[in-house]
């Protein structure tokens, strides 16, 4: 994705919207990751602050927001986590590998 002025231009080929899906992943997952840390040290959830909720409580919005840091875990999961294991830095990155890792 890149801005071109104001205007933000969405990705048009595979690799640019991979990219793009792994860095809201990735973004979505830290958010959880923090907001567990928070909830861990001082009892604080701050995603149910933010949507107007006490600590342990929960309304819609705030079900559908822990819902895509699970489903963006999931997806991490499932093609980040392989990548990374096997070394393939390409694939971490979104891009097409035309020929075997090399490491």
């Amino acid at each position: 994705m890149y801005c071109t002025g104001m205007v933000e231009v969405i990705p048009t080929n595979k690799e640019d919207n991979v990219k793009v899906l792994n860095g809201l992943a990735l973004t979505l997952v830290i958010v959880g990751a923090l907001n567990w840390g928070l909830v861990a040290i001082a009892e604080f959830d701050l995603v149910a602050k933010i949507f107007g909720e006490e600590f342990g409580t929960t309304n819609a919005v705030t079900r559908i927001v822990y819902g895509l840091v699970g489903l963006a875990g999931v997806y991490l999961a499932a093609t980040l986590l392989p990548a990374v294991l096997t070394g393939n830095d390409r694939r971490v990155l979104g891009e097409r590998s035309h020929s075997p890792a090399t490491r």
